[in-house]
């Protein structure tokens, strides 16, 4: 299974560019550029990822069976 992300590049009030992924609440960024916005909405993207999934394992209960994605989430 494959899944497509979108991000969505607007130009903000300040001349920024805001990047936005909207399958993913939450994964939103800014940048000079839209390149520099691309970069930044996907290690926002990462870091909410790799935050959700830490919030969720501290809360599951000891008989839980897990299952890693390859290449889903990556660290830093």
């Amino acid at each position: 299974m494959s899944q497509e992300l979108t991000i969505i590049f607007e130009r903000g009030e300040s001349g920024l560019w805001v990047a936005t992924i909207p399958e993913v609440p939450g994964a939103f960024s800014q940048g000079a550029t839209r390149d520099e916005a691309r970069e930044n909405v996907l290690d926002a993207l990462n870091e909410l990822m790799i935050a959700r999934r830490d919030l969720a394992l501290r809360e599951r209960s000891s008989d839980t069976e897990l299952e890693h994605l390859p290449g889903a989430v990556t660290a830093h």
